[in-house]
């Protein structure tokens, strides 16, 4: 894949460059492995603005994706498809049994290729092994934390996180972020890297490319009267005039940490970078 320019016909195409298509399967999505996305607008169940600046967008189809790879029999890779719903291609398995799913599509991986899932299977993108399995120093994505609940970590586009150790009934993973953590040895792992790592080189090059995925613009607080915001108000070009930078609600932000000490913390050996 390549990321594909367009012809300055117009001043919003002028810098825009998304991931060309042309490799993916023409095959429409598979119904019925689909569901169809209400949206609302970024309104809870009352009614009331939960998440603002949300509104309208296209209409989208959510795929849904086998994240447990819990299926111990062989599958063939027969689409490669791209997914309104995520960064990552996603890709169409058929079961020896005559089971279908979609699985998130590793890079590197082709329409035809044979993967499978358990203890005995070969180290190649694609499979799924336990963590105990794997040897050390492999890339993999779509890891478990829990055993039996299915993939949580290591899932967007271009993402991959490394297997630096082995340590009685837990492993030692590196994730995206830089952080290392213990992981149960018993949780399920696929090796490889996410397809469409070119996802973040994307210029979406006007206001128009949000507004079809459902954002509407966002006003700073700076610009806002004092009753909307606490940055705003004061004549002209006021400074924030507080200890530090606030949210509408008052609470601290911009490098305030808000992570709470949790059981979670004990599995933590190195933290994140930021």
């Amino acid at each position: 894949m390549a990321l594909k320019q367009y012809k300055p016909r117009t001043p919003g195409l002028r810098q825009r460059k998304i991931v060309n298509k042309k490799g993916l399967s023409k095959q429409k999505r598979n119904k019925s492995l689909t569901v169809m996305l209400r949206t609302n607008s970024g309104r809870n169940n009352q009614g009331k603005i939960t998440v603002r600046s949300r509104s309208g967008g296209g209409k989208r189809f959510y795929r849904q994706i086998d994240f447990k790879r819990n299926k111990n029999v062989e599958g063939v890779i027969k689409t490669i498809e791209y997914d309104p719903n995520r960064g990552s291609f996603i890709s169409l398995v058929y079961y020896s049994d005559g089971d279908k799913r979609y699985i998130i599509s590793p890079q590197d991986i082709k329409i035809g290729d044979v993967i499978n899932t358990g203890e005995l299977v070969d180290i190649k993108p694609g499979n799924t092994k336990q963590l105990k399995d794997i040897p050390v120093g492999t890339n993999i994505h779509n890891i478990e934390l829990k055993v039996g609940k299915g993939a949580q970590l290591v899932r967007a586009a271009g993402a991959s996180a490394v297997l630096m150790g082995k340590h009685e009934t837990r492993v030692i993973v590196k994730l995206p972020s830089g952080e290392t953590r213990y992981i149960n040895h018993n949780c399920n792992a696929t090796i490889g890297v996410v397809s469409n790592s070119l996802k973040r080189n994307e210029v979406i090059g006007k206001a128009g490319a949000n507004r079809w995925k459902g954002w509407r613009p966002k006003v700073r607080g700076a610009v806002m009267n004092r009753c909307d915001h606490p940055h705003g108000g004061g004549e002209g070009r006021a400074p924030v005039g507080l200890s530090g930078p606030k949210t509408p609600w008052g609470k601290p932000t911009l490098g305030y940490k808000t992570r709470s000490v949790k059981k979670s913390n004990k599995n933590i050996v190195t933290k994140r970078k930021k």
